[in-house]
């Protein structure tokens, strides 16, 4: 046992005693483990080893113990790079908002949007469901709008109250535009789209075909749509349209802007 303790163990600088930096271990790397004498770059992990790759293809797998591997000359601990998580894009409705995660639909208000039909009502669920059911806005559909003046008289809009109304066709000089005039409450607003149908305000590429046919004045517009896409009936070619539309992209801007002005106006507080 003679001269085992001899001198002093903690004479000297021993606070200065050199630490092996750490170095995370990035993809090609170049690194060379220090009891083997293999250099090699990283290229991977395995089952908490490092895996490094010489310049002829050879892989071997070294534990990441401290001080192991050689860079540069000097010694260093490899470790494994932390992953800081990418957050998520934000998801976004079929109506281009941001999507509102963990809110349940409001309990429907008193305000309401109308819309001519089914179809109608049916593509604005399709893109703006999201949307009106987040702020509690019912759209419901109606058979055509040739007695609008007294259905909105029905209604009796009033602050808090308030009546949106969505109509096809609505262009200066047309049937439409003389039934609109007769609605005259500023607690109520009609806008609309230029075409024939709202079958018409889908972008014609969502479904494959260059335009919307062309059909002579005095044929029913929806039959001779789909006569000229060979299509046996109106209801089989609504359900092709349907299928085809998932979000705004897919309508045409006059009918984004309708609904738009339309959600601002019977949502607006007061």
């Amino acid at each position: 046992m003679a001269g085992r303790y001899d001198g002093d163990v903690l004479a000297g600088d021993w606070r200065r005693r050199k630490v092996t930096p750490e170095v995370d271990a990035e993809p090609d790397l170049v690194v060379e483990d220090a009891d083997s004498g293999f250099c090699g770059a990283v290229v991977g992990f395995d089952s908490g080893a490092v895996v490094l790759e010489d310049r002829h293809g050879r892989r071997r797998n070294f534990p990441l113990l401290p001080a192991a591997f050689l860079l540069d000359g000097k010694p260093v601990t490899l470790r494994r790079p932390v992953r800081v998580p990418v957050p998520a894009a934000r998801r976004r409705t079929a109506s281009g908002s941001i999507a509102v995660d963990g809110v349940r639909a409001q309990v429907a208000k008193a305000s309401r949007i109308w819309v001519e039909g089914v179809h109608d009502a049916a593509l604005v669920e399709r893109i703006w469901g999201d949307d009106l059911r987040i702020e509690g806005v019912v759209v419901e559909p109606l058979d055509g709008i040739d007695a609008l003046a007294d259905e909105v008289r029905a209604f009796g809009p009033g602050p808090g109250h308030r009546l949106g109304v969505l109509v096809d066709h609505l262009v200066p000089g047309s049937k439409e535009s003389r039934i609109v005039a007769r609605v005259n409450s500023p607690h109520v607003l009609v806008t609309g789209h230029p075409y024939v149908d709202v079958w018409q305000a889908v972008r014609p590429a969502a479904l494959g075909i260059a335009a919307w046919p062309v059909v002579p004045p005095g044929q029913p517009w929806k039959e001779g749509v789909c006569a000229a896409l060979g299509v046996g009936e109106p209801a089989d070619m609504w359900r092709h349209i349907l299928s085809r539309v998932d979000s705004f992209a897919d309508v045409e801007t006059p009918l984004i802007n309708a609904m738009e002005r339309l959600i601002d106006f019977v949502t607006e507080p007061g």
